[in-house]
């Protein structure tokens, strides 16, 4: 059976609601492996809006074509066009800062008061750490530690709003003895900056929600090289878990849409005390 594209009366959609609407109305009479894919974009909208075209493959159960032939059958030039409207709902999911002060005001009166804002970003921060007990598997941690031990060079990754963790590493590696280059991307030149990595070093690479698709490229770049990655990430949908050796989930709770970092923190903090201790250990 050959799947439709959109007609005059299904027009393309323009926004994730207008998509998942499309989705629904047609979820009886699409083909068996566009209604898995379907089903798998609505589950999983945040793997779909960064994930590779091989990466959503593979989570969702489908070949990689079958992603191209979903996103014609809707009306959209390609996949990547499909993929523009998982991003920018992310994007209506994370306001900018003067949006999420407005919110802020209007959730506490016409004046923000110092002692609730200091309350509620400590709450969040409690949480954080709380969460991050529960989805660090020790296992795993020591795993992380052991591939870091081991590398001749930590190649850094971190931008926006982590690049603060990534900085404090290179700080911290370096204070302890342990060599560390920090890929700032500066002139966009991440790619180079990580040219001079090979097999003997480990990349340490962070995003969160909404996944920064330099970080994503630049960790997928150094697994094709067979360099060891090591991510701190939010979710096992991330961009990062398919390019990763070992990967630690730390989820951030957030006050009036203004995320934690508390959580990043402490683990940075206890992998690279960990990791110049195993170091001492060989």
């Amino acid at each position: 059976m050959e799947e439709r594209s959109a007609s005059v009366t299904d027009a393309i959609p323009e926004d994730f609601e207008s998509l998942r609407a499309l989705l629904l109305a047609r979820r009886d009479t699409m083909p068996k492996r566009l209604k898995q894919l379907a089903a798998f974009a609505l589950d999983h909208p945040e793997e779909v809006a960064f994930g590779t075209v091989a990466g959503i493959a593979e989570h969702a159960g489908v070949q990689p074509s079958t992603l191209v032939r979903f996103a014609k059958s809707l009306g959209y030039d390609g996949f990547s066009h499909l993929q523009q409207i998982f991003r920018d709902r992310l994007r209506e999911r994370f306001p900018d800062y003067r949006e999420r002060l407005r919110v802020l005001r209007d959730s506490e009166g016409a004046h923000v008061h110092s002692a609730s804002l200091l309350e509620g970003f400590t709450d969040a921060a409690a949480i954080s750490l709380d969460r991050m007990r529960e989805s660090v598997r020790p296992e795993e941690f020591s795993r992380a530690i052991e591939t870091l031990a081991k590398a001749d060079t930590i190649y850094l990754l971190g931008a926006r709003r982590v690049f603060p963790v990534s900085a404090y590493f290179a700080y911290a590696f370096g204070k302890l003895g342990v060599r560390a280059i920090l890929i700032d991307h500066i002139a966009q030149l991440g790619p180079e900056q990580l040219a001079t990595a090979t097999e003997r070093d480990a990349v340490l690479a962070i995003s969160f929600t909404p996944y920064s698709p330099v970080t994503a490229d630049l960790a997928a770049a150094a697994a094709r090289k067979n360099i060891p990655v090591v991510a701190i990430t939010d979710s096992a949908f991330s961009p990062l878990v398919t390019s990763a050796d070992v990967w630690l989930e730390v989820a951030e709770a957030d006050f009036g849409a203004f995320r934690s970092l508390s959580a990043s923190f402490a683990l940075a903090m206890a992998l690279a005390v960990g990791t110049a201790e195993r170091r001492a250990e060989a």
